[in-house]
């Protein structure tokens, strides 16, 4: 290695420490505020659980969770949260891609909760081993893992989407890493299973707030208190930079329950089309990801090949492993299959010229997809079907282009489906999307309706698209972006190390109570007052 070069290492290694106990030291003196004003407990206590958020360092989600623990105790609401100490082998950020049974870097992990949850009340789990439970699961294959359930509890569902999202997949290998990374996984939920239901049956809570709900920890912790009909609110990264989205559904799905009398104003529009500009542009960041580092336009010779077509049809697709697919897959088994079926329709239609688009995030370093949509284009060899392009994830083209010489666009969950209706373009839509229930593209009840429709779509000499698909994505992209979107940029900050990673900012310990703050407001009376966690006045 170069001198200059290890220099920089040292440097950089000790700017991450310094940041590192920094933050330490702030978590810990708010932390010490908090307690020194929170008044005497008068309810029944909310558990949170974000173990899936972070290993050090504190996530977006982390942050989000402690700050509105913070603002809830200051209100007398009693706090308690679970909190792992070496307990999952391992947890799901802490799995190890090539070792299933590596052990997570818990002393790192605990350091960060030790600073987190100093002066809250916590419920540590630790990892307890159960030979009856272990023999029962030993000699499963795949599929016997996969449907896998254990004293009326359903372990295998719920440990499914934690495997597809760490391994990047959908259809899982049946080898040995993805059998003893399953049983790792079922063996860990078990273990915390036993943790919290004793919590649960202790604390008798008000309700539990959990992360996405959709890793297996926190899926576990979200079946045990719905099946004694406690209320779980989970919670995601919202639209806007610095922002959540908190429920009572699937934070992965997030479904907005828009009213039916909400119309834009016309200052609403026109602070919607700013955001539009800017975003169609390829400025756009959500969970500190720049997913468009750059934006090209199409080729002179892209746009001369297209014309030789008698239509253009753009298809737009998703990252196979995303926690949002288990919701989307209705119509079709999953996103695959969805484009065997689009690639059988195009090799019909060669008049069609079919754009296949993956998912800038499909390559994104440290997090790309085992199972690619650039993987099947390959194996189904794309390149030899005259009337089909492949646009791979690295090539930064601009989507919306293609949506502008679009005859109609053909999505399975993609956000730009809404985007691509705002644009006037009629939409296909072949899974369920947050938007699909707020009648903003076309969504077939099942696949022989879909597929009737598609074959309609490319016979029909012009595509009329309802006129009220744009009105409502525009509802709906507003709502979401400036009445679910809850900010938390008065509190954290970009930690300057890892994108997505924050720290406190400085703020007075008065600024948590919901007086002082739009979205703790929001949050607070959603947890407390059974409201739908929705902005009750606009973000500016």
């Amino acid at each position: 290695m170069k001198p200059a070069n290890f220099i920089s290492r040292l440097q950089n290694r000790a700017k991450r420490d310094a940041t590192r106990r920094k933050s330490y030291s702030d978590l810990r003196a708010m932390s010490q505020r908090v307690c020194d004003h929170a008044p005497e407990p008068h309810q029944k206590p909310i558990i949170f659980f974000d173990a899936s958020t972070r290993l050090d360092g504190m996530s977006l989600n982390a942050g989000f969770a402690i700050v509105s623990a913070w603002s809830l105790s200051l209100q007398g609401v009693p706090i308690v949260h679970f909190v792992c100490a070496a307990g999952m082998k391992p947890c799901v950020l802490g799995t190890n891609r090539k070792d299933p049974n590596a052990a997570p870097p818990c002393a790192s992990c605990m350091r960060q909760s030790a600073a987190t949850f100093a002066n809250s009340q916590v419920s540590r789990f630790e990892y307890l081993s159960d030979a009856e439970f272990e023999q029962a699961i030993t000699n499963l294959d795949l599929p016997g893992l996969m449907s896998f359930e254990y004293q009326s509890m359903p372990l295998g569902k719920i440990v499914l989407p934690s495997i597809r999202w760490i391994l990047r997949r959908h259809h899982l290998l049946d080898d040995r890493y993805t059998r003893e990374l399953y049983k790792n996984y079922l063996q860990s939920a078990w273990s915390l299973a036993g943790q919290f239901e004793k919590l649960l049956e202790e604390t008798k809570p008000l309700s539990v707030v959990v992360f996405n709900g959709m890793q297996y920890p926190e899926a576990t912790a979200r079946w045990l208190a719905q099946r004694r009909g406690i209320r779980v609110v989970s919670h995601e990264v919202g639209l806007q930079p610095m922002s959540a989205y908190f429920t009572d559904g699937d934070a992965t799905a997030y479904d907005l329950d828009i009213p039916k009398d909400f119309q834009l104003s016309q200052t609403q529009n026109e602070k919607l089309d700013a955001y539009l500009t800017a975003r169609f542009k390829g400025d756009f960041h959500m969970a500190g990801v720049q997913f468009w580092p750059e934006m090209s336009q199409l080729s002179p010779e892209f746009v001369r090949y297209a014309k030789g077509f008698r239509q253009v049809v753009p298809v737009f697709t998703n990252v196979i492993f995303d926690t949002s697919q288990p919701h989307a897959n209705v119509i079709f088994e999953d996103m695959f299959t969805w484009l065997d079926q689009v690639l059988e329709v195009a090799r019909s239609h060669p008049e069609t010229f079919f754009v296949i688009r993956a998912h800038p995030d499909e390559a994104r370093a440290g997090k790309a997809s085992e199972e690619s949509v650039a993987e099947w284009a390959e194996r189904r060899q794309i390149e030899k079907i005259d009337n089909v392009r492949f646009i791979p994830p690295q090539e930064f083209i601009n989507s919306y282009d293609l949506i502008r010489m679009a005859k109609f666009v053909l999505i399975y969950n993609s956000t730009i489906g809404m985007e691509a209706s705002i644009l006037g373009a009629g939409v296909l839509s072949a899974g369920k999307a947050r938007y699909t229930a707020s009648d903003v593209v076309w969504f077939p009840k099942d696949k022989t309706s879909y597929l009737t429709q598609l074959e309609a779509l490319l016979q029909t000499e012009r595509v009329d698209v309802p006129l009220h698909f744009k009105t409502n994505a525009r509802r709906f992209l507003y709502w979401q972006l400036y009445r679910s979107s809850l900010s938390f940029e008065e509190f954290l900050e970009p930690d300057g190390i890892w994108a997505g990673y924050v720290k406190l900012k400085e703020f007075e310990t008065e600024s948590l109570l919901p007086g002082h703050s739009q979205t703790l407001a929001t949050i607070s009376d959603g947890l407390l007052n059974n409201s739908d966690f929705m902005l009750k006045e606009e973000r500016e």
